[in-house]
């Protein structure tokens, strides 16, 4: 073997991949030809085939762009967006924005979605071994707050008293259960947790997009942590849309706060440095 030959060896093992198979003149996506995806295959589906290696059913491919549909946009009272626009008014570029807003999307603000799918499936694992849905229920939630805190994650919205998104996904895993594409188990598990929420707090704590999405996330057999990646997809829309209008809008330096208003200063009253 010649010492250029164990070069290129070495470069080639450099990075191994099965997502991407390129050289000159060729791309192919888990083995499938780019020119036969084009035109063909929707950004959903595109989604399904990098991240699981096969391309989905069209019910698999409709449940996937729902959620990703479904979390686009929350405004600016959101931090990712507001993150977005301000970075645009401090004469950033749309790519510094959208990655400045992005870099928040993190265990509280995004990652939710990620943390219901863990609950869920804690929840589903329990179910396996007997006991009835309250039941398993009312252990798992036991479990989860003994370990993570009060915060179910997934239930509850500091804006909506229901969120408008979550029940419309919902239906659409209840049709697709009811033609067999999905079991349906984890929007029964929400559905639990949803009710004992309710009878414990003596108000409703309703689902909300994080634990809509991520009972389809988990119908679909996604790990939990590509949850939050899904999530991320999704919010960039929103962040791209919100960080475009504001450039288009103009201003400059727009802080979190209108001018004029102050933050509550709680620290020491006006003194002056001694000479001493």
């Amino acid at each position: 073997m010649s010492e250029t030959t164990t070069l290129d060896t070495q470069a080639a093992d450099w990075w191994q991949t099965e997502i991407i198979d390129m050289r000159p003149g060729e791309i192919r996506y888990h083995g499938y030809p780019i020119e036969q995806l084009i035109g063909r295959v929707g950004f959903a589906e595109m989604v399904w085939l990098m991240t699981r290696g096969e391309l989905p059913s069209n019910a698999q491919a409709a449940l996937l762009e729902a959620t990703l549909v479904g979390a686009v946009d929350h405004g600016p009272q959101a931090p990712s967006i507001a993150i977005a626009r301000m970075a645009m008014t401090c004469g950033g570029s749309l790519n510094n924005a959208m990655a400045s807003a992005i870099n928040v999307l993190d265990d509280i603000h995004g990652g939710a979605g990620e943390q219901a799918i863990e609950l869920y499936r804690a929840i589903e694992g329990r179910l396996q071994e007997g006991g009835t849905l309250p039941q398993v229920v009312a252990q798992g939630l036991e479990a989860w707050r003994a370990e993570h805190g009060k915060i179910v994650p997934g239930f509850g919205h500091r804006f909506h008293p229901v969120d408008p998104r979550a029940p419309r996904l919902l239906a659409l895993v209840d049709d697709a259960a009811e033609r067999g594409e999905v079991s349906g188990t984890y929007a029964g598990i929400a559905r639990e947790i949803e009710r004992q929420l309710q009878a414990k707090k003596g108000k409703p704590i309703p689902l909300n997009i994080d634990g809509a999405t991520a009972v389809i996330h988990a119908e679909l057999g996604f790990p939990a942590p590509l949850a939050r990646g899904l999530f991320c997809l999704s919010r960039s829309v929103g962040i791209l849309a919100h960080a475009w209008e504001q450039q288009c809008q103009g201003g400059r330096n727009k802080g979190p706060m209108p001018k004029g208003w102050l933050w509550d200063y709680r620290g020491q009253v006006s003194r002056n440095v001694s000479n001493g």
